[in-house]
């Protein structure tokens, strides 16, 4: 008995639409974002089948075109809600900007967007502090683990000045 799974369907303009549509009801993305995930779904699917992905790539920016025109994929609109979130969260310019460009946002967009930003550094980094529970916000040993809290907001991207200050505060908003 041949155990092997059935061969898959055809790539088709039909099967495109109906991936992106189900992969953007489940998630947000950006224009960069749908088109790789078109690319690997297609990948994936000609490689069964024994075909060259390539010569769908026209097919896959028609699909993303198509969910732009309908407005279901927007780059602002994305960057915006995730810049939000991220700065709510406690997250450092530095690695919101980095995590929008892995969505494939803009350069130029993240700037303008950062550059709007009301969220100060140093709430930021309090919102950081207080969900990672780091200084103040920390139950015991808060002296011996000074030194390696701050590291651990360097890391996430904060200033040397902004994260001694939120590790040495008393752990209230800055």
């Amino acid at each position: 008995m041949d155990k092997r799974p059935p061969k898959p369907k055809p790539v088709t303009p039909e099967w495109l639409f109906r991936a992106a549509a189900h992969y953007l009801e489940r998630y947000a993305s950006t224009t960069a974002n749908l088109r790789r995930v078109l690319e690997r779904k297609v990948m994936r699917r000609c490689h069964a089948l024994g075909e060259e992905a390539a010569a769908y790539g026209d097919l896959i920016d028609a699909t993303v075109a198509r969910f732009v025109e309908l407005k279901l994929v927007d780059d602002q609109a994305f960057a915006e809600a995730r810049l939000a979130s991220l700065r709510r969260r406690g997250t450092s310019k530095r690695m919101v900007a980095a995590k929008l460009s892995e969505k494939g946002v803009g350069r130029d967009l993240v700037e303008r967007l950062l550059a709007r930003d009301e969220t100060s550094e140093r709430e930021a980094a309090a919102a950081y502090a207080k969900r990672r529970r780091l200084g103040p916000h920390r139950l015991r040993d808060r002296a011996e683990r000074r030194n390696r809290d701050v590291a651990a907001m360097v890391r996430a991207g904060f200033g040397f000045s902004d994260a001694a200050a939120v590790i040495d505060g008393d752990g209230r908003e800055q």
